[in-house]
């Protein structure tokens, strides 16, 4: 019954194409038994050439254990003592792995994760056609668990995915993961966005994703999110998993964030991305600090501290201040601050909404890359409305959830 109702509205989209996608259009449910006849394949025709499985290898050195180790008989004389251990001998091994991507431009450019080819001594990348073709690695940012390959295509033009912006998402909007997991070749799988903006994960430097409850298992690391319209708005990058499968909790990099490690890649970026630096120490609106601040609801990033050549301090901000908004967009936590200031390029002004005295207001500042030495901010063990009696019991929890970016 639940697989009824997803294809309900599934096909209410295919059946109004790409018009049905664009920004502020009406969704509505299938009108008739036709529609509901309707299926993802246009969808999947669409970007599947597009999606290539990667292999890797790389050569590792072990060193092989003692064999008498493996008889209890010997293993009573010697125990685990390092002598008795040492006398393996080194091999050098080769190691295979595999995951996904997708090319975004015709000349073979293609994104997966950083942790998909880290190490990597050789990279093979196949199409769904069969055609295989080896990949150098054009560029790798680890802090956002991304990494770029330049496909040998000899010439050929390849098939390629557009990327869009995942801002039009919105939870329960329906999706596909279109990847390579366990190795049995390309798979689709279907499900909706769970959830937008979930931070309160540890994957990677920018923990800002898109939840999604299609099907990805390992292997699917670095293949394509697709929206309705065939369009990419994010890179599959990892699971919540007590068994190592599926349990229909997985998240994607938002599109926004790939754009900015292809547009580095483009300006001849080939070692770390610099990003803008704010010089701020933020820690997480809660209910109480939004009480005592005049908020109507516990969001937003709580100002703790201020570097002295901070860009936002040049701009007026104050400690205290709660950051609410960037670029007209509405900031839910410290995560989301530190993620939309890591999609814009350095020497553009943006805009910043903050909250101070009962009052929002606006600021402008100009994005710079971070000083030769910031040193380190002071984050405020716990936040400046709460009284003296609740802060020593509440120390050790601020420190952990303050960030300084």
């Amino acid at each position: 019954m639940k697989k009824i109702i997803l294809f309900i509205f599934a096909l209410s989209t295919l059946l109004s194409g790409p018009v049905l996608a664009a920004e502020g259009a009406q969704k509505i449910p299938p009108q008739d038994r036709a529609e509901i006849s309707l299926s993802f394949a246009p969808v999947v025709k669409m970007v599947a050439p597009a999606v290539v499985n990667i292999y890797t290898t790389r050569t590792v050195t072990r060193r092989a254990g003692n064999p008498f180790m493996d008889d209890p008989f010997f293993r009573q004389f010697f125990g685990n003592s390092f002598a008795f251990q040492g006398g393996g001998l080194s091999r050098e091994q080769v190691e295979g792995a595999l995951g996904s991507g997708v090319i975004v431009q015709a000349d073979g450019l293609v994104v997966t994760n950083a942790h998909v080819i880290k190490g990597a001594d050789a990279i093979r990348v196949v199409l769904d056609d069969g055609r295989e073709f080896d990949a150098a690695l054009a560029l790798m940012d680890e802090p956002s668990d991304l990494a770029l390959l330049r496909m040998e295509t000899r010439g050929q033009k390849m098939p390629y995915a557009e990327l869009k912006p995942s801002e039009g998402l919105e939870v329960g909007d329906l999706v596909l993961a279109i990847g390579n997991p366990f190795g049995v070749g390309q798979t689709v799988t279907s499900g909706i966005v769970s959830a937008l903006s979930r931070s309160s994960l540890n994957i990677s430097d920018y923990n800002f994703f898109i939840q999604t409850d299609a099907a990805v298992n390992p292997g699917n690391s670095g293949g394509p999110l697709v929206a309705m319209d065939g369009s990419v708005v994010g890179i599959n990058t990892a699971i919540y998993s007590r068994s190592g499968g599926s349990l229909g909790i997985g998240f994607a990099i938002p599109s926004e964030m790939v754009r900015t490690v292809i547009a580095a890649e483009k300006n001849g970026g080939k070692a770390a991305i610099q990003r803008p630096w704010l010089g701020v120490t933020s820690q997480p609106v809660t209910g109480e600090i939004a009480d005592s601040l005049g908020l109507e609801k516990p969001s937003g990033a709580l100002i703790a501290a201020l570097h002295p050549a901070s860009p936002l301090k040049k701009a007026g901000a104050k400690v205290g201040d709660v950051i609410v908004s960037m670029n007209g967009k509405a900031i839910r936590d410290s995560s989301e601050v530190k993620f939309r200031m890591a999609t814009l390029p350095l020497g553009t002004e943006a805009s910043l909404g903050i909250f101070r005295d009962g009052k929002e207001r606006a600021l402008t500042f100009k994005t710079a890359a971070p000083p030769e030495d910031p040193g380190v901010l002071p984050a405020r063990a716990w936040p400046i409305s709460t009284p003296l009696w609740r802060r020593k019991s509440k120390a050790l929890d601020r420190r952990k959830a303050a960030s300084s970016w």
